[in-house]
């Protein structure tokens, strides 16, 4: 009777073993994605930060020459008419 409940536990310890091993193995595939698409993200952040800035910076440039626009139209129309 015994028999079985050895035969249960020594497949439980290999079952646990496997488990470990796995996690083992996840882990280090996790470590290495990590290490090979870091970089790349990095790139990409950098790259979609200096978009932005160009982005910014022309925006504020389509900002200055409306200002200027509004303040010649304003100048015209409070010039008197004749």
């Amino acid at each position: 009777m015994s028999e079985p409940e050895n035969h249960t536990l020594h497949l439980l310890r290999e079952i646990r073993e496997d488990i470990r091993r796995l996690e083992r193995e996840v882990r280090e595939d996790i470590r290495a994605l990590r290490e090979d698409l870091g970089p790349r993200i990095d790139g990409l952040v950098r790259t979609l930060a200096g978009e932005m800035a160009d982005r910014i910076h022309a925006a504020g440039g389509v900002e200055h020459r409306l200002s200027d626009i509004e303040r010649r139209l304003l100048a015209l129309e409070q010039e008197p008419k004749e």
